[in-house]
């Protein structure tokens, strides 16, 4: 029967490379790299002092994380502005870095995005009724994290559109 490893317990200096290596890897925000050094059997001050060497020697910063991160989850998973906010709230991220992370999304390619979406799931959509079905569409770009308005705006949008092509 699998039994899982015990916890192994570093001392500070073999847990400072071992983050930094983790740091290295990709970006991290604090919470994260602190959670991790708890986990290595680090008490608060040992921990503290190695994040504030981590970031001195730009191995950790919280900006660098919230831009990444919007920058992948805006193109990548194309969530909205809502959705980004919430999560990097969520994860303890500073106002300031996440207003610096959120100047990465592109006004114009935002638009595409949601505009992509909402043409792929009205594809998807089994929904006949066409109240249900804009419904349908409209919660699901919704819980992508889109803004109403915006939402408003490219259902009508696409709406045009599907007059137009009947013509």
């Amino acid at each position: 029967m699998f039994k899982p490893a015990a916890p192994k317990f570093y001392t500070p200096t073999e847990a400072l490379r071992k983050i930094a290596e983790f740091c290295a890897y990709q970006e991290r925000y604090q919470k994260e790299v602190e959670a991790k050094l708890r986990s290595y059997g680090l008490n608060e001050d040992e921990a503290g002092e190695i994040i504030i060497r981590l970031s001195r020697e730009k191995l950790l910063d919280e900006e660098r994380f919230a831009q990444a991160y919007v920058r992948g989850h805006y193109s990548n998973k194309k969530w909205g502005r809502r959705r980004i906010l919430q999560e990097l709230k969520q994860k303890g991220i500073s106002d300031y870095c996440i207003k610096s992370g959120m100047k990465e999304i592109d006004g114009d390619q935002y638009y595409q995005n949601l505009v992509d979406l909402l043409e792929k799931k009205d594809r998807q959509e089994k929904e006949r009724h066409p109240g249900k079905r804009r419904q349908k569409i409209q919660v699901y770009l919704m819980t992508k994290g889109y803004e109403q308005d915006l939402i408003k705006m490219a259902l009508d949008d696409l709406g045009k559109e599907a007059e137009d092509d009947d013509e």
